[in-house]
């Protein structure tokens, strides 16, 4: 790990419920065999994340139960039927003591963006200043790298299912933009036809 992305988290938001999958939890969708929850904490160990927080909500003690996390950091979010937002402050205030200069942000239903492109953004990190975002053939979308300096005020603008895109709407000009497309498919699994697109362990 190189000094510019050294002490960078990963924070992954896994709390959503699955409303249009028939109310089945996201993190427990199966992928590859495992819940799909642990495949997207893999990828951010793999691509370098220093550590990994993990927000969980719906069914959060069957994740904690069927999950295999190691080295994560779980935290629990009451609040995730309010939307994206609110698990995204949960996961901030959660590295809030840590030394984390940056936080790589990844969400779970979205499987076609591996450890190439995490790495991508990690490698953008500079300072605590820094923010960037994974680029499709030019339309920005996630992973997302938010410098510590940025963190009170995403906070504060982060509501319902808008994460950070408030924030990031109004630092359009500090957003370095790195392309992934060549590596990575930003398709989520949000209705029952997406399912299609999770890899079944055959047999």
């Amino acid at each position: 790990m190189t000094d510019n992305h050294a002490h960078v988290a990963g924070l992954l938001l896994a709390a959503g419920g699955g409303r249009r999958l028939g109310g089945h939890p996201k993190a427990l969708l199966e992928h590859r065999g495992r819940p799909l929850v642990e495949h997207a904490a893999g990828v951010l160990r793999a691509a370098g994340c220093d550590r990994v927080h993990v927000v969980l909500g719906a069914r959060a003690d069957a994740v904690r139960k069927e999950a295999v996390l190691p080295g994560c950091v779980l935290v629990d979010n009451p609040e995730w039927e309010e939307g994206m937002g609110s698990s995204l402050r949960a996961g901030l205030a959660s590295l809030r003591d840590t030394d984390a200069r940056a936080v790589l942000v990844s969400l779970v239903d979205q499987p076609g963006i591996g450890s190439e492109a995490a790495a991508r953004l990690l490698a953008a990190c500079r300072s605590p200043a820094t923010l960037a975002a994974a680029s499709y053939a030019g339309r920005r979308g996630h992973p997302v790298l938010l410098g510590r300096d940025h963190w009170a005020g995403i906070a504060a603008t982060a509501t319902g299912d808008r994460g950070a895109r408030a924030y990031l709407r109004t630092h359009e000009d500090a957003i370095t933009l790195v392309e992934c497309a060549d590596v990575a498919r930003p398709y989520d699994i949000d209705t029952v036809a997406d399912l299609a697109r999770l890899e079944q362990r055959p047999g």
